[in-house]
């Protein structure tokens, strides 16, 4: 993707921040313990953090969480969503804290968006030694054949490359972490996925969809007829036809620690 196209994309997030907050999933437990394990103490910067999905689940899981956030609308929603977390204007690129003050920074499905040459001293200027960066997103498990059609009858804009567990491995592997920042070094890059399900319907999932960056840039008309698309697949799978049921996914897991 191309850097104007990115950042139109990363930028396409806020008009849909209510939606976002309503509909995207949160992040497998076991997921951000497996991220969390290595760092040396339980403060943690959720970079990125948007609407707070992944700010939920650590304060659920205990850890001292400061949320970092770009865009003004998702960062409205966090806050009332989640009215007890110091929650920051700022950027990767622009961290908003002092010096080694966090043990952790977490990425949920951020990490992507940021420019980790810049980033990347940044993130590793508010890290304490030992810290741990790592990034997190969700994916859907294509393992299961109708969640394989799914993929490919919603298209690249609904389902894009870092959605699936094999893309996802190869689109992230080391491409997003730093190998140093300055003078300071990161070790080397870990991947690992674990089990996750979001109950849905099948409109919840249509709207869910709904809220990826690629279908957010849509002109309207090719929006709709893709949505619509997405809605005659579900309507006709006995698996998502009738009343709720769990959608099969994984949480993904890149993570790397500062030396």
């Amino acid at each position: 993707m191309d850097h104007d196209r990115q950042r139109l994309h990363a930028s396409s997030f806020g008009a849909a921040a209510a939606a976002y907050a309503e509909h995207r999933p949160d992040y497998a437990h076991a997921a951000v313990r497996w991220a969390l394990d290595a760092a040396p103490g339980p403060r943690v910067l959720d970079l990125g953090a948007g609407t707070g999905k992944l700010t939920a689940t650590l304060l659920e899981l205990g850890a001292e969480v400061i949320a970092v956030e770009p865009d003004p609308a998702m960062l409205t929603e966090l806050r009332r969503s989640l009215p007890t977390v110091r929650a920051l204007s700022g950027s990767a690129e622009s961290v908003p804290l002092p010096d080694a003050s966090v043990d952790a920074v977490l990425a949920g499905n951020a990490m992507h968006w940021f420019d980790m040459a810049v980033a990347g001293p940044e993130i590793a200027r508010v890290l304490a030694p030992g810290g741990v960066l790592a990034g997190l997103w969700n994916l859907l498990d294509d393992r299961v054949e109708w969640v394989a059609e799914l993929a490919r009858v919603s298209g690249a804009a609904a389902i894009g490359p870092r959605d699936t567990p094999a893309a996802w491995r190869a689109e992230t592997a080391g491409a997003h972490l730093p190998r140093s920042g300055g003078a300071v070094r990161f070790g080397e890059a870990q991947q690992d996925v674990f089990p996750h399900g979001q109950p849905r319907t099948a409109d919840s999932l249509v709207a869910t969809l709904a809220t990826r960056a690629g279908m957010l840039v849509m002109p309207d008309e090719r929006r709709e007829a893709a949505l619509s698309r997405i809605r005659a697949f579900l309507a006709g799978r006995p698996e998502t036809a009738d009343g709720g049921f769990t959608l099969p996914m994984l949480t993904g897991v890149l993570r790397t620690r500062r030396l």
